[in-house]
């Protein structure tokens, strides 16, 4: 007898039964993102946060000096691990099923993660390009500046659903939408 298994968003729940157009303030939930956790090696620390910022396709997400999250939306797990095995004095594991990833975006975006977070997300502060591990709805997340008014939110899976919630109630006043990404 054989068993098929279907892959379930741990999110699933929360957006079905909601197919609307995206407003201009938005959280998309990105359904197979690959996110593994690497860890530098005592003293190399600056090669392997060099290394991480050469990757193609992969994008480092610091979350203290010698720990960082590589997330890619493109690439499979596979590739992203023969990438990370080719960087001297670093440790990585596969997060990929242990982990949430959300983007929200608008112009009201700091207004509303304002509410969640208690980090300077003005501009000048928390540039482009910049992520910090930080409490965000009250869980352990990892924040990222990814565009002009975009913000990528990593969370534990387990906790995904408390933050997702927290979030669009935060954004209500701003007429905040959901959805997968495409």
């Amino acid at each position: 007898m054989s068993i098929n298994l279907l892959h379930r968003h741990v999110l699933d729940d929360h957006i079905s039964g909601f197919k609307a157009d995206p407003n201009p303030n938005h959280l998309s939930i990105v359904r197979r993102p690959v996110i593994f956790s690497i860890l530098a090696h005592a003293g190399q620390e600056a090669a392997v946060a060099e290394a991480l910022w050469n990757a193609e396709d992969v994008a480092p997400r610091f979350c203290s000096p010698s720990e960082w999250l590589a997330v890619s939306q493109t690439l499979g797990a596979e590739t992203v691990a023969g990438r990370l095995s080719g960087i001297a004095g670093a440790s990585f594991v596969d997060q990929s099923d242990g982990r949430v990833l959300m983007e929200i975006s608008g112009p009201a975006v700091r207004t509303i993660l304002a509410k969640c977070v208690a980090v300077d997300l003005h501009a000048e502060v928390f540039e482009e390009g910049r992520s910090a591990a930080m409490s965000c709805c009250h869980v352990d997340a990892n924040v990222a500046r990814t565009g002009a008014d975009t913000f990528e939110i990593i969370v534990p899976r387990s906790l995904a659903g408390s933050v997702f919630e927290e979030l669009m109630e935060m954004g209500r006043e701003h007429t905040l939408t959901r959805g997968f990404a495409d």
